[in-house]
């Protein structure tokens, strides 16, 4: 499904509010210690394609486990069915899925004594897992890689008989999603700490029965903050949000004031405003802790006609798709004079912005969602829409809520 958006010359958002759906990143989690706790309720949780494929694995008992794009489901599935005691699963998903990287995850399990075995290719899924009983409780793993590797480590560690000894070698990628992990540990009475580069996870075997409530997704948020930044007024009320969130990227309310938008709470509601006396410039941002929403940034940047400079992004590189390169090929169609490198972006600044132009998506839901808010100045075309599901399935019946022309073409 390609969709074409668009919107009128006048356009502007007045007192619009949406609900979003609860957080991916927290709901996975939450649905991964639901597993481990079965005592355990959850409330506001996400609708995404992800957590659906996240819970259906969970709940079956196929010996072939299929979570199709999910990396977050790759990655703590692989960590929930080695702890497993005497279950046999093949992990595996789509092509994609078999090109992004498993290792240092496995390897850190292997440190523990788990055993897990590679059907095709050293290094990638699928694998095949045979749960065991684990006894031992040191692992030293990179502090650089996906965060989601130390998270999959210490979502299981409370049911490990010694718990778990973290040790992070170098420098620590994506701090809040750790502290996210642990919050929630926390939450359920869960004795943690992090110390340095060391993170213990204390064993519990039972926790209190509890009703968790998911928070609403911050990454979802961000394609409002970019919208409210390139819309000529704006005033848009999304809910459930806390100014003190465990997510990351709740970063967005202080990058986005430097792109001329306003942010205030009030109970669970959160109102984003356009400052009209915003003057565009040039902006550098550091994104180690927030990879996620570099794209919905830059394309900001290049609808504002102001140049970026975004680093901290190299695990962009092993996504639903290489990002960086997917970013540097559809901006340069939009007009952009962009670079990347590794970890790196650079968007100059430019006032033109070619029309009509098809965005590729890649399979890449952030893709989809980044660029459409680039429509309150140019007319534009997002191929497989629908790719939207992963995250956000009412993105555009919400983008239709706030007045977008949105065609099916």
């Amino acid at each position: 499904m390609n969709l074409k958006l668009s919107t009128n010359s006048q356009f502007t958002i007045d007192n619009s509010q949406l609900n979003i759906t609860g957080s991916k990143s927290e709901t996975n989690r939450l649905l991964l210690l639901q597993a481990l706790f079965p005592n355990i309720t959850l409330a506001n949780t996400s609708n995404s394609d992800d957590s659906e494929v996240m819970q259906k694995a969970l709940k079956g008992s196929e010996e072939i486990v299929d979570i199709h794009h999910a990396g977050t489901a790759m990655r703590f599935l692989t960590a929930y069915f080695a702890v497993n005691e005497g279950r046999e699963v093949v992990l595996t998903g789509s092509q994609r899925m078999t090109e992004r990287p498993i290792k240092v995850l496995v390897e850190a399990l292997e440190q523990l004594g788990a055993k897990i075995s590679y059907e095709k290719e050293a290094g990638y899924p699928p694998i095949r897992i045979k749960g065991q009983k684990i006894t031992a409780s040191k692992v030293t793993i990179p502090a650089n890689v996906s965060s989601q590797y130390i998270s999959a480590l210490l979502l299981v560690a409370p049911k490990l008989e010694n718990g778990i000894e973290i040790t992070l070698v170098g420098e620590i990628t994506s701090v809040p999603y750790i502290k996210m992990t642990l919050a929630l540990l926390n939450d359920l009475d869960i004795k943690t700490s992090f110390i340095g580069n060391v993170i213990t996870v204390y064993p519990k075997q039972e926790v209190a029965s509890k009703v968790m409530t998911v928070e609403s997704d911050w990454s979802s948020a961000s394609y409002f903050f970019s919208l409210a930044a390139l819309a000529e007024n704006a005033s848009i009320s999304l809910t459930s949000y806390k100014e003190t969130s465990l997510q990351g990227d709740s970063a967005l309310v202080e990058i986005y004031k430097k792109m001329g938008v306003e942010t205030q709470f009030e109970g669970n509601k959160m109102t984003l405003t356009k400052d009209v006396n915003f003057v565009p410039q040039t902006v550098n941002f550091e994104l180690n802790n927030t990879p996620d929403i570099a794209q919905t940034i830059v394309v900001t940047c290049l609808g504002l006609g102001i140049g970026c400079h975004l680093t901290g992004l190299h695990t962009l590189k092993i996504k639903e798709t290489d990002r960086l390169e997917a970013l540097r090929i559809e901006l340069t169609k939009l007009g952009a004079n962009i670079s990347v490198t590794n970890d790196s972006l650079t968007l100059m600044a430019s006032d033109k912005i070619n029309h009509n132009i098809k965005i590729a998506t890649y399979n890449d839901h952030r893709m989809a969602m980044a660029f459409a808010p680039l429509a309150l100045k140019v007319p534009i075309i997002i191929e497989n829409a629908e790719v939207v599901s992963k995250s956000y399935p009412d993105f555009w019946e919400d983008m239709k809520k706030l007045g977008y022309n949105v065609s099916e073409i």
